[in-house]
C-alpha cells in the first residue's frame, strides 16, 4: 500500500493498520536537539494516551511476541520506551490521581476509588498546562471522583479541559457522551451487548475515544494543544470484537502460575488483603482465553492509535507534537491465579508500558531501563512548556533522559507504591519498594509482607520475607519503605536525604 492510500485508509477504517517509517530527521542523534520548542517555533503539541488496566509487558516491540501492536511499536522505535515504569497505587482514581498532580495518592486525598468529588488538593498538570496556554481536550475517563452510578463532578478550581468528552466506562449510561453517540447510530449498548456478547469494532469507544481526538487534533492545528485519549479498554470484561481474538493461538499463551500460588495467595486473602477476585487455578477461568481477549483488546487499541498518528501526519502536526503513551495501572490477567486487581504489587498490577516520542526533538529507539514512576510526566511536561514545577510535586523530570542528556539507566534510587483502603470489604493498607534488584512489601497493620530477588526471581514466586538469610535485609529496606512512606506525605517540606 501506498503512502497516500495508507493515510485515507487510516484516517476512515478500523481494519489493522500501521504508519511507515519516519524520516530521517526522526532516526538522527538528537543529543543537541534539547530545545522544548517545536519545529514551528511554538510549544508542542500533545497527545497523551492512557490506556485503562494495561500491564507492561503488552508491546510488541517490547518482546511480546504474541501481541499485534505495530502503531504503538512505531513509537517505541521513533521514542524513548521506560522498560521499569511503575504507578503509585494499582487501582484506578489514585493513580490518576497520583500521575495528573504529580503526586502520591496519599497527600492529595486520592485514596479512594469513587470519591464523591475530586477535593482540589494539589493542581492538575492539565490545568497548568492550559493556563500557561494550552488548549486541552480529553475523551473517555477523567476518573478522579464518580463512577459507582454517579456522574463525576469535574474539579470545582478547574481541570483544564476545555473540550471534555466523558465516557467513563462503555457500560455506564450516566453522562456518557458515548451511548449518545451510540444512540444517533441507532444502537443500543445493552442491545448489543445481549444480543452479539461484544461491541462489534465500529461502534466500539475506543474507536469512539479515538474518533473525538482525532476531530480535535485536525481542529486546533496552529496553536499548542494537549488532548488526553483516555479509553475503557484493556479493562475487563475483557469482550472484544471477535475478530481481534481470532488471531490468537491459545496454546502459545504463558501464564505466570505455579501450584504454590494458590495456597499463598489464600493466605494473603485469609488475613483480610483485599482484591477484587478469589485465588483460583486458571483452568477454572480458562486464563488463556482470558489472556488472548486481554491482548485482543490491545490490539484494537493499536488500531486506533494508528488513526490518530495518522491524523497528526495528515494536517501536519506529527514532528510538533509528542505522543505518550502509558496506563494507569496493570491487570493480573490470571497470573499467580488472580484476575484484575487489587492490594497487590506484582509487576503484572504496579508496572506500566510507558513510551514517549517527539521525533527530532527526542532520542528515538530509547530504551532506557532506569527507574520512574508516573508521577515523573507531569514535571517532565512542565519543564518542556517552561512553567515552573510547583515545590509540593514529588515527581521528577524525564527531560534529560529523553533528550539525551542524562544516563538512560538512571533516575531514582528506587520507585514506590502503596495501596491505603481503596475496595470494598477489607480496607487493607500496604507500600511497596523496589529498587533496582529488590521488591519489599508490607502490609501494615498484619505483621507481614513479601520480599522478592528481582534478578533471580523476576516470576516472583519465592518471597523471601521468612527466609532467616535474608533476615537483614527484611529489616533494612523495612526501613527504607517506612521512610520513604513518611517523606511521601509531607510534601510541604524540602525533599530529605537521597530520596
Amino acid at each position: 500500500m501506498d503512502r497516500r492510500t495508507f493515510l485515507k485508509a487510516a484516517g476512515g477504517s478500523i481494519a489493522m493498520s500501521v504508519l511507515p517509517p519516519m524520516g530521517n530527521a526522526a532516526a538522527q542523534s538528537t543529543a543537541d536537539a534539547v530545545s522544548p520548542r517545536s519545529a514551528g517555533g511554538r510549544l508542542p503539541n500533545i497527545l497523551w494516551i492512557c490506556t485503562d488496566q494495561q500491564r507492561w509487558d503488552t508491546i510488541g516491540a517490547l518482546n511480546n511476541p504474541h501481541v499485534h501492536t505495530p502503531n504503538i511499536d512505531r513509537l517505541v522505535h521513533s521514542g524513548g520506551a521506560f522498560n521499569d515504569a511503575y504507578c503509585q497505587k494499582p487501582i484506578y482514581s489514585p493513580s490518576r490521581s497520583s500521575f495528573l498532580t504529580g503526586m502520591y495518592p496519599a497527600p492529595v486525598n486520592g485514596r479512594s476509588n469513587g470519591n464523591d468529588q475530586w477535593r482540589n488538593s494539589a493542581p492538575l498538570v492539565t490545568k497548568m498546562l492550559a493556563d500557561g496556554g494550552y488548549r486541552c481536550g480529553l475523551s473517555g475517563k477523567l476518573h478522579l471522583a464518580g463512577k459507582m452510578g454517579r456522574p463525576e463532578q469535574r474539579p470545582s478550581d478547574g481541570d483544564g479541559y476545555a473540550v471534555f468528552h466523558p465516557s467513563h466506562g462503555p457500560q455506564e449510561p450516566i453522562a456518557n457522551e458515548y451511548w449518545d453517540w451510540l444512540a444517533a447510530q441507532g444502537h443500543d449498548y445493552r442491545t448489543l451487548k445481549r444480543e452479539l456478547g461484544h461491541i462489534p469494532a465500529e461502534l466500539h469507544q475506543t474507536k469512539w475515544c479515538a474518533d473525538r481526538a482525532i476531530d480535535f487534533i485536525r481542529g486546533n492545528a496552529g496553536r499548542p494543544w494537549l488532548f488526553s485519549y483516555n479509553c475503557y479498554d484493556p479493562h475487563n470484561p475483557f469482550d472484544p470484537p471477535p475478530e481481534f481474538v481470532e488471531r490468537y493461538d491459545l496454546e502459545k499463551l504463558e501464564l505466570l502460575f505455579r501450584e504454590s500460588d494458590l495456597p499463598f495467595q489464600r493466605k494473603l486473602a485469609d488475613m483480610g488483603i483485599n482484591f477484587q477476585t478469589e485465588p483460583e487455578h486458571p483452568d477454572a477461568f480458562d486464563g488463556k482465553l482470558l489472556k488472548a481477549q486481554y491482548l485482543a483488546q490491545i490490539d484494537q487499541i493499536d488500531v486506533h492509535v494508528g488513526r490518530m498518528m495518522a491524523a497528526l501526519e495528515q494536517s501536519g502536526q506529527l514532528e510538533d507534537t509528542i505522543v505518550i503513551f502509558m496506563s494507569d495501572h496493570g491487570d493480573m490477567t490470571g497470573d499467580h491465579g488472580l484476575r484484575q486487581k487489587g492490594c497487590r504489587f506484582y509487576d503484572a498490577a504496579v508496572r506500566v508500558p510507558l513510551i514517549v516520542s517527539w521525533p527530532g526533538r527526542f532520542q528515538a529507539g530509547l530504551r532506557s531501563d532506569a527507574l520512574v514512576e508516573l508521577i515523573d510526566i507531569a514535571p517532565t511536561l512542565l519543564e518542556i512548556a517552561g512553567i515552573e514545577q510547583p515545590h509540593a510535586m514529588q515527581g521528577r523530570s524525564l527531560h534529560g533522559i529523553l533528550t539525551g542528556q542524562a544516563d538512560p539507566g538512571e533516575h531514582r534510587e528506587f520507585v514506590r507504591a502503596e495501596y491505603y483502603g481503596t475496595l470494598e470489604g477489607p480496607q487493607t493498607y500496604a507500600t511497596m519498594i523496589r529498587d533496582r534488584r529488590y521488591k519489599h512489601i508490607v502490609y501494615h497493620g498484619h505483621d507481614y509482607g513479601e520480599l522478592y530477588d528481582m534478578e533471580q526471581d523476576p516470576g516472583e514466586f519465592n518471597s523471601l520475607w521468612d527466609d532467616p538469610a535474608h533476615a537483614d535485609l527484611r529489616f533494612a529496606m523495612t526501613l527504607r519503605n517506612f521512610d520513604a512512606a513518611a517523606f511521601a506525605v509531607d510534601p510541604g517540606t524540602p525533599r530529605v536525604g537521597r530520596y
